[in-house]
């Protein structure tokens, strides 16, 4: 269960939406955030990253460990 404090004016377009196409508010802040939570948790944890300390690779250390790692299993089959 969650419960939100909405801006008024967003509430007011919320249950207008709402009224207007049967549809229950709860319905539209479900879909609201199915859509956008991947963006949010990849914006956010990305920032998260960014803040704490820690090892880094690049894109080329990354890559050249997974062709390290194929060749390496790929040698034992």
């Amino acid at each position: 269960m969650l419960a939100i404090r909405l801006p008024e004016e967003i509430e007011h377009r919320l249950a207008e939406l709402a009224a207007k196409t049967g549809r229950t508010k709860t319905y539209y802040v479900r879909e609201a955030i199915l859509e956008h939570l991947d963006e949010l948790e990849e914006k956010y944890l990305a920032v998260d990253r960014l803040e704490k300390s820690g090892k880094r690779w690049t894109l080329d250390q990354i890559e050249s460990i997974q062709k390290t790692e194929t060749h390496a299993t790929t040698k034992h089959n």
